[in-house]
């Protein structure tokens, strides 16, 4: 096997940097490096690429199931590189096809390994990425329409019921109607979602929002 082929996505520049010292170092091919998954994949564009690093929150407020998503559908595994510190992105993320997840305060060699096993299609069972797959064996996954799942997702976000009526075109009474079924629906499964921080939890740990409220 000849050198291994790599990208990165991440939003901080000082880190895409480090990152390519570190491909010299241990000789990758560091074949993209972008800020977004956008980007990524239009450098990637005709590329050979085995293994793409990214970070489990960027920039542009995408969500992290659909970058690997995205990223695995063109061909390469995923590593997820991150502080580590959100388990339901991190969940998200290995749902999505995530290959593991290598926490940045692991020292450099346990990334290049990890970029090794994944670039042979290796399973890479590491303390992070287990524990997330035995926790998501107990996740209960709510069933929400698109325009539940729409109106949560402007509602979690910090939107009031008014503002995400206006904003779907619609009664502020069915806003509420659906915010009120989404709340039983996530009762059912005995996942609270009484109050307003309660939904944008459980938002978070669905992957239909990322980031901070409004």
């Amino acid at each position: 096997m000849g050198k291994v082929k790599v990208a990165i996505v991440d939003d901080h520049e000082a880190i895409r940097l480090g990152f390519a010292t570190t491909c010299e170092n241990f000789l990758l091919d560091l074949v993209a490096s972008a800020a977004t998954v956008d980007e990524l994949l239009e450098q990637l564009a005709g590329k050979e690429c085995d293994v793409v690093v990214t970070d489990l929150s960027l920039a542009d407020g995408s969500m992290v199931a659909d970058n690997v998503e995205r990223i695995v559908a063109a061909g390469p595994a995923v590593l997820v590189y991150s502080i580590a510190d959100k388990p339901n992105l991190m969940r998200a993320a290995v749902r999505a096809g995530a290959t593991a997840i290598v926490a940045k305060s692991d020292d450099m060699l346990s990334l290049i390994e990890a970029i090794r096993l994944a670039a042979r299609g290796a399973i890479i069972n590491n303390e992070i990425t287990a524990s997330m797959i035995d926790a998501d064996l107990d996740f209960k996954e709510v069933s929400l329409s698109a325009r539940e799942r729409e109106v949560l997702s402007l509602y979690a976000s910090g939107m009031s019921l008014k503002q995400v009526a206006f904003a779907l075109e619609i009664k502020q009474s069915s806003a509420k109607e659906h915010i009120d079924r989404v709340r039983v629906k996530y009762a059912r499964l005995g996942r609270e979602a009484g109050t307003k921080v309660d939904l944008f939890r459980r938002a978070l740990e669905d992957g239909i929002i990322s980031g901070e409220m409004l």
